[in-house]
């Protein structure tokens, strides 16, 4: 079988990590062992370019026990976890083309090497592989019956294919569906953020201006969390909408630039690209700490800041000290990528388990109704998304109420008024 990964003597590590992330994947769990009972996937083809981590590794087992071929790289040079690759080639015989810290040349090789699979779905996390698909390895695209996408910023990017009618496919938007982006881009990457900058730094945040560029799902998250250990948290927002809502919320709203000479740490989370740019390196204070949590390390202008620096060093594993010419010191964390999976693990395997529970019906899904759909990005069937709540709740001994049949009659009715 062919694979790239850092070690396979990593293997058993990660297979006792593997099954910890497994103890608190129920939802996940119970569609893994109707896959395989039923086998809907047999024979299907599946290339995944996701982070590669413990969680990952239980869809990609849940995939393959459903009877289907998966190959998977990183969609994050910074995002592999070795031993959990190592395990899954060897223990769940998936071919596996990811090493924590690979160059662009590596990365772009990897996502190549996923794709000489051949795959009728596509799976990605930033939409890399869709892109490739689309720009050098176009003869693929004839087998391909949909593919499904994990995070904003990929979303973003195959709508804005879609518009331009140039989608070659259907897509369905994993992040989406709300037992998704509410629950995993808030809570997974407001904690598991938190998480990597701390793990980074060991800075105590109490007491420090926490600025957050985006009011996003995820700069919710990450506000709410930052709020919880005592930081002062600002607000940075493009649009009104969430702006106000924001203020609503208790926290300070100023233009970034004016938040560059107050804030201690930055923490970008837009999708978007040059948001923190040299105009606001040059106000900031000397230890100012600035990280990324958005999907691809563009949201900070890295090559401003090192055209500022006049000399730079590795301090800790993930914090890069920029020595400006006047002598302040800027500190960089992961290299402008992804902070919780370049210092820390992630989201926990409790808020991935729904996202991947997505990902795997979306997956049966469109093995059965991909060839009758629109080249366009859809929505996770609402049926699925509510069938993945109920699991959810099951799995965590909570009961809800149901309506009468009094209820959804009145409900679906327009003549009882007062």
């Amino acid at each position: 079988m062919d694979h790239d990964i850092k070690d396979l003597r990593l293997a058993p590590k990660g297979r006792l990590k593997i099954e910890w992330a497994a103890r608190f994947m129920p939802v996940l769990e119970s569609i893994k062992k109707r896959f395989a009972r039923e086998k809907p996937l047999r024979g299907v083809r599946v290339s995944a370019c996701l982070h590669v981590t413990t969680e990952t590794a239980n869809l990609m087992e849940t995939l393959k026990l459903g009877g289907a071929e998966v190959a998977l790289c990183a969609s994050n040079p910074l995002s592999t976890q070795d031993d959990a690759a190592a395990a899954m080639v060897k223990y769940f015989g998936v071919p596996v083309f990811a090493i924590k810290g690979e160059n662009h040349k590596t990365y772009y090789r990897h996502l190549n090497q996923a794709l000489d699979h051949k795959p009728q779905i596509t799976m990605d996390d930033g939409a890399d592989l869709v892109s490739t698909l689309h720009s050098r390895r176009r003869t693929l695209i004839r087998e391909i019956v949909g593919g499904t996408e994990e995070t904003t910023t990929g979303v973003i990017r195959l709508r804005s294919m879609a518009t331009k009618g140039v989608l070659a496919y259907p897509i369905i938007a994993v992040n989406d569906a709300n037992t998704k982006h509410l629950f995993d881009n808030r809570y997974g990457t407001g904690q598991s953020t938190i998480d990597g900058i701390l793990r980074a730094t060991n800075i105590l945040m109490a007491g420090l201006h926490f600025v957050i560029a985006g009011y996003g799902w995820c700069g919710r998250g990450v506000a709410m969390r930052a709020r919880g250990a005592g930081a002062k948290v600002i607000i940075c927002e493009v649009d009104p909408l969430p702006a106000l809502e924001a203020v609503m919320d208790g926290f300070e709203v100023m233009p970034l630039e004016a938040a560059a000479s107050i804030g201690d740490v930055f923490v970008t989370v837009t999708g978007d690209k040059t948001v923190i740019t040299r105009r606001h390196f040059i106000r900031m204070k000397d230890g100012a700490i600035v990280a990324n949590s958005g999907h691809f390390n563009v949201e900070i202008d890295i090559p401003a800041l090192a055209a500022l620096a006049r000399r730079k060093k590795r301090i800790r594993e993930f914090v890069d000290e920029f020595e400006l010419r006047n002598g302040r010191k800027i500190y960089l964390l992961g290299e402008g990528r992804l902070i919780n999976l370049a210092a820390a693990e992630g989201h926990p395997a409790m808020v991935m388990d729904m996202s991947f529970a997505n990902q795997a019906l979306s997956t049966l899904y469109l093995s059965r109704k991909g060839r009758t759909l629109a080249k366009a990005v859809y929505g996770v069937p609402r049926e699925i998304d509510e069938q993945i709540a109920r699991l959810k709740l099951r799995s965590m001994g909570i009961r809800i109420d149901r309506l009468t049949a009094e209820q959804k009659k009145y409900l679906a009715a327009w003549e009882e008024g007062t």
